[in-house]
């Protein structure tokens, strides 16, 4: 399984990017980050997102995606997966014909540039030979993470939670995961109260799961804070994490 980080950040600065993970460079695990680092023909090349959440820097990417897409007349679906919730609000606040075109009935129902696909929590999943299954996570509007499985290879993403308790069910012994450190540990008021994590917090969360990944990549942090989370990540002492930076690519 090849991982490509197209961004990793949980803010925007220049040279920190919002979230989009891409794997064997056809599905995307959430779109903040699309068209300024994908060429068109790597672009051509998605065939379906999964998005954690319906927060604007996870789903910020779709709109352009669709409009470079319907640009070249290509004959040319996306699929995009979420739970109800996710759906629902992406097609009431974006793709309204407001903010947005409505991409899922252009340049007709029948063979629309984007297509809601909506899944649910708790359910295995076969999608382009891909086994994914969402799972809840705690954030303060309705998330899941994923975890993505290609042969004997399983990768676990997070999204944006804060502490949770579900998704460790599914981590222990897993080749790679994904998971947030937004605040410094100094912030922890802050990160509980937007229900993201901290790397004091995380380390809480990794002792729920019975064997650690083989690989703890950590993503979404503030980029004004970046270096003392990093700081704050090798002070734990583990040999399986790092934190990540836009443009890494790992063979998983």
């Amino acid at each position: 399984m090849k991982l490509r980080v197209l961004g990793s950040a949980g803010a925007e600065l220049p040279n920190f990017r919002p979230p989009a993970f891409l794997i064997d460079d056809h599905l995307l695990l959430d779109a903040g980050t699309i068209g300024s680092v994908l060429t068109e023909e790597e672009q051509w090349g998605l065939k379906n997102i999964f998005i954690t959440h319906s927060h604007l820097d996870h789903i910020r990417a779709i709109p352009a995606l669709a409009d470079n897409i319907i640009i070249k007349n290509l004959r040319h679906t996306v699929k995009v997966f979420s739970i109800p919730d996710v759906i629902t609000a992406m097609r009431n606040h974006l793709f309204n014909n407001v903010i947005w075109p409505d991409f899922t009935t252009i340049p007709s129902p029948e063979r629309p540039v984007i297509s809601f696909e909506t899944i649910d929590t708790g359910v295995e999943y076969t999608v382009s030979g891909y086994s994914i299954r969402a799972i809840p996570v705690n954030h303060t509007v309705p998330a899941v993470g994923y975890r993505v499985c290609s042969g004997s290879t399983t990768l676990l993403y997070s999204g944006d939670t804060g502490p949770t308790e579900e998704l460790w069910q599914y981590a222990g012994g897993v080749d790679a995961l994904i998971v947030e450190v937004s605040f410094p540990n100094n912030m922890e008021p802050l990160a509980l109260l937007t229900k993201h994590l901290t790397c004091s917090l995380l380390s809480v969360e990794l002792e729920k799961i019975d064997k650690l990944p083989k690989r703890i990549l950590i993503t979404h942090p503030k980029p004004q804070y970046y270096d003392l989370i990093r700081s704050e990540i090798e002070c734990l002492g583990l040999k399986e994490i790092e934190l990540l930076h836009d443009g890494a690519i790992f063979e998983i």
